[in-house]
């Protein structure tokens, strides 16, 4: 019983982390208002000539093309009177490979979750209150474990976010098709850095929300 108590608590402690990466993650890529927030603060209508109703379609359309079955994604959009077709087949490639990215993200949330959930369902049923505890005092390290990846993560942005990001591309991609010129790095390129620091928030800002929930629990049984 020993061993597997530590077990689960390690478990435990890894899954805090793992969820809320991949939950910011997820929440980031389907936020609207962010992408707006990009085309707005880096005047993306002016540089690409579309209007700010092209632009929430092309926000919205992508947001639709993470959660479908879709294998390529274009918008299209009204030039002169004729449909113009905004991505060329290499960005469409790029974007195939972000969504199975963005696919893999979800199944760690849904893992990590699930993993979560059963030992936070086991616990609160156990009958002694000291395993309670023991979940508190584990989400509580989880947290601070969450804290100091968000830290390292907000210095690397802050430091050189270019070098990172170029870094992530060559990583987790094995062609150049994210390199290829067109609308899709004038849409998506400059909205990253923001992005990445508003997710890096959001997940702060769920790790105290938790570690203080955890605190304050530990407070009120000691």
């Amino acid at each position: 019983m020993k061993i597997t108590g530590i077990i689960g608590r390690l478990v435990l402690i890894l899954c805090v982390p793992v969820l809320l990466l991949s939950a910011s993650i997820a929440w980031g890529f389907n936020s609207l208002w962010i992408y707006q927030l990009g085309f707005n603060k880096y005047h993306v209508g002016q540089a690409t000539g579309l209007s700010d109703a092209e632009l929430d379609q092309a926000g919205q359309t992508m947001i639709t093309y993470w959660n479908n079955s879709q294998d390529l994604v274009q918008i299209t959009v009204a030039r002169n009177g004729a449909p113009f077709n905004l991505f060329t087949l290499d960005e469409q490639l790029h974007l195939k490979d972000v969504k199975a990215l963005v696919g893999l993200d979800y199944k760690v949330l849904g893992v990590s979750f699930i993993l979560a959930l059963a030992l936070v369902l086991l616990t609160v049923f156990w009958r002694s209150g000291r395993y309670r505890r023991w979940l508190a005092k584990s989400l509580l390290w989880g947290c601070g474990v969450s804290l100091i990846l968000i830290l390292v993560m907000g210095i690397g942005t802050l430091v050189d976010f270019n070098q990172l990001f170029l870094d992530f591309h060559f990583l987790a991609f094995s062609n150049d098709f994210w390199s290829a010129p067109g609308f899709m790095i004038a849409l998506f390129g400059d909205l990253w850095y923001d992005a990445v620091l508003i997710g890096t928030g959001f997940m702060a800002g769920l790790a105290i929300l938790l570690a203080a929930a955890s605190a304050i629990y530990l407070w009120r049984t000691k």
